[in-house]
């Protein structure tokens, strides 16, 4: 037998028996007064045979609820208590189930059933019905308040007016009991239950965005509060949520009550007093973690960035507003640091920009000590990420810099800040400067120095110097056992080979790398190594080989942010090709470009973002001249041409031209050129492929290859092809630049 008790609507511990008594036919709750006899008439009432007590609602008598409980089971062993509640009774027999929130396709389920019954002719976007299921963190109340407001607005209007939502979600069946007519009703039934110092805590804690630790918490708490204490009360009331994560126990709150409880402290005059105890923290953690990624441990502390990402990003925000130099110094290291490792140069481009003046007029001196090192750890990386970009061109993080007091290169982001400040007074031909620091007694600054050397002679078309330095990079960080590190130096080596034609040097390097860091594949694009190994093995001629380690790297979980790089349609293009599958490569080729424009729009503000649409686009331009099927890209290959004219016509120094990232732009670019003049039986193209080859060129896939290039342009004229070589070879790198403009503007004349 099963009876149901509510006892919403009980208010007081002692007259909980009576209701129950009541309920079950034990007689008049007034005549149980004090409980003692209305024991004796519930057990009566239930009888000896197996029952069971569903008391719903005790969360606020839970004292009155917990008692009565405890007495019945003593006293019925067939009897069995289902309470439902937002707190545990606290009894040693009990057994709690925490109720998890709906997942998200049972959310949309439940959404689309309430939506139709009140209007079953509604239009139900799916994509729209998900979005607003996932703003409403899985609870059903909200899901079927929102559902009922499409009797007179849209999903769409739902979904925007989903900002304010306490004053969206109400108007309930008039058969609900009234807490549950509107989601303010529902939160402030939990609300009311809590003892003043809960309140305090649930509008402190609310500050943070991505959830937090116990630690974090004490720090918004401020001394007055025991965190674990309150922590542990919330977590009764299941007001926050408690789950074991890779970088330690973490709470948070559904966005329904952090919304809810950040109402409040706004209410109670707490923002200022909440947000200096956030960014005391968001310092703190910054403080001792802006270096840790490059050390020789990094990944529990990329656990820890990661969870906390969020939280750093609000306080980012909060520390530029107020001006806070050490806030901003702090937590820029680690954002920079995290976003570096991740490969997510967009968010980290906007960051250096974003932080660069504030960072400047910051001046840690000897009463903050410990700023100091934040500050070059900030600099350093959001320094070194815009010249990877955009080319050594003064950046406002080099002041922060040269203000920064001297240190001994003896870490990463030291060294880091040493060649950097370096950069403006290293010159060509012979880059003084650079090679003594690369001679440097230091492992450290040796090593940094040793991989700008690899950039700077592969821009002078000095690939085996590249090379050397390359390896000597990898051979002096190799002790600081960082695996970035090593992935920097196994994947600089490997680029270099795939550029020069060593495929089989370069998948050793990729192996070996994708060897050390398997451990670390939580941490690391693996599949960026994965991508390097189909390459390298489509060089070799491997291609059954290349096809595995597609699809493998196909499983590999990536960032979202180096998704758009991966090579997935053109190495399929290329193993096509290989097999003799011409127009199903082909085809991959034109979809792959088409691809890359459609996320070019997205990402327009990533540095890297044209240099890569450009050289898929030059590689697909040659697949199709290679095989006599110029006319599907013949459009592409006059954007192509006018890219470059374009860029080889604007001022020297300008847009980022003489940045490492350009010159292989425009070898690529005009070695496609040169493959479409000789598809089209145009011989005086043959100039154009030996120009290309004086400047370096992107020869990550096997279409844009050497041997190929050399190939074409001996069978179309060797002799002429030759006298070009001849001609070029000696010029620099602006007379290259010159030389290119002046064979396009001709052949376009032609």
């Amino acid at each position: 037998m099963v009876h149901f008790v509510t006892l919403a609507g009980v208010i007081a511990d002692d007259d909980v028996a009576g209701e129950v008594a009541s309920a079950v036919g034990a007689g008049e709750g007034r005549q149980f007064a004090g409980g003692t006899d209305a024991v004796s008439g519930i057990v009566a009432a239930l009888g000896s045979g197996p029952v069971l007590l569903v008391l719903d609602n005790c969360e606020q008598v839970i004292r009155g609820a917990a008692d009565l409980v405890q007495a019945l089971v003593s006293r019925s062993k067939g009897l069995r208590i289902l309470a439902t509640s937002r707190a545990p009774l606290g009894l040693t027999s009990e057994s709690v189930y925490a109720l998890p929130e709906l997942s998200l396709a049972t959310s949309v389920e439940l959404f689309e059933q309430r939506a139709r019954a009140a209007r079953p002719g509604v239009d139900l976007p799916a994509d729209r019905v998900a979005q607003i299921c996932r703003h409403l963190d899985g609870l059903p109340l909200a899901v079927e308040l929102a559902a009922a407001r499409v009797r007179v607005l849209s999903v769409a209007d739902i979904s925007r007016r989903l900002q304010d939502r306490f004053t969206l979600l109400r108007g309930g069946a008039r058969d609900t009991p009234e807490r549950h007519r509107t989601l303010r009703a529902v939160v402030e039934w939990s609300w009311n239950l809590l003892e003043p110092d809960g309140r305090a805590a649930m509008r402190a804690l609310s500050v943070f965005p991505g959830g937090f630790t116990e630690d974090a918490a004490q720090y918004v708490l401020g001394e007055a509060g025991d965190a674990l204490f309150l922590l542990e009360q919330l977590a009764d009331q299941s007001l926050i949520k408690v789950d074991d994560s890779p970088s330690g126990v973490r709470f948070h709150m559904l966005e329904t009550l952090r919304e809810f409880s950040a109402d409040r402290r706004a209410e109670a005059g707490e923002e200022e007093t909440v947000t200096d105890r956030f960014l005391s923290w968001a310092r703190d953690f910054g403080r001792a973690h802006h270096d840790v990624l490059f050390s020789g441990d990094p990944l529990p502390a990329w656990r820890r960035m990661r969870a906390e990402q969020d939280n750093l990003v609000l306080a980012l925000r909060h520390a530029l507003h107020r001006d806070d130099g050490p806030a901003i110094a702090a937590v820029t290291a680690v954002l920079s640091s995290l976003w570096a490792t991740d490969s997510n140069f967009a968010r980290l481009a906007a960051l250096a920009a974003e932080t660069a003046g504030p960072l400047s007029h910051f001046r840690p001196g000897p009463g903050n000590p410990e700023d100091v090192e934040p500050a070059r750890s900030a600099a350093a990386v959001c320094a070194a990420s815009l010249f990877m970009g955009f080319g050594p061109h003064a950046v406002r993080q080099l002041v922060t810099l040269r203000r920064l007091p001297p240190a001994r290169p003896d870490t990463l982001p030291r060294a880091m800040g040493v060649v950097l400040c370096a950069v403006p007074d290293i010159r060509p031909p012979e880059y003084a400067l650079l090679q003594e620091l690369c001679e440097a007694d230091e492992p450290m600054l040796a090593g940094v120095a040793a991989g700008v050397a690899s950039y700077v002679w592969e821009s002078e078309h000095q690939t085996e110097r590249a090379l050397e330095c390359a390896r000597r990079m990898l051979d002096a960080l190799e002790p600081l056992g960082n695996p970035a590190m090593r992935l920097l130096g196994h994947g600089r080596i490997s680029e270099l080979c795939l550029q020069s034609g060593r495929g089989a040097e370069a998948y050793d390097h990729l192996r070996a790398a994708r060897d050390e860091l398997s451990e670390f594949g939580a941490w690391f694009d693996l599949a960026g190594i994965g991508w390097g190994l189909v390459l390298a093995c489509l060089h070799r001629g491997e291609i059954d080989e290349a096809e595995y380690w597609l699809g493998l790297t196909a499983l590999d979980q990536q960032p979202e942010a180096a998704q758009i790089y991966t090579p997935d349609h053109p190495a399929r293009a290329e193993i096509a090709l290989a097999r003799g599958l011409t127009e199903v490569g082909l085809g991959l080729w034109r979809q792959a470009v088409e691809g890359m424009r459609e996320a070019s729009l997205l990402y327009a503000d990533d540095p890297f973002m044209e240099p890569w649409l450009l050289q898929m686009q030059s590689a697909a331009v040659a697949a199709h001249a290679q095989h006599g099927r110029l006319e599907p890209v013949a459009k592409l290959a006059g954007e192509l041409r006018e890219r470059l004219l374009q860029m080889l016509s604007g001022p020297s120094g300008s847009s980022g031209d003489r940045a490492p990232v350009e010159l292989p732009v425009y070898g690529t670019v005009l070695l496609a050129l040169g493959f479409a003049g000789l598809a089209r039986g145009d011989t005086a193209a043959v100039r154009l492929v030996a120009l290309a080859e004086r400047m370096p060129v992107v020869r990550e896939f096997p279409t844009l290859s050497l041997a190929r290039s050399r190939q074409a342009a001996e069978n179309a004229d060797r002799a002429a092809y030759a006298d070009a070589e001849s001609e070029y070879a000696a010029l620099g790198r602006e007379e290259l630049r010159a030389a290119a403009l002046r064979e396009l503007t001709a052949a376009a004349r032609g």
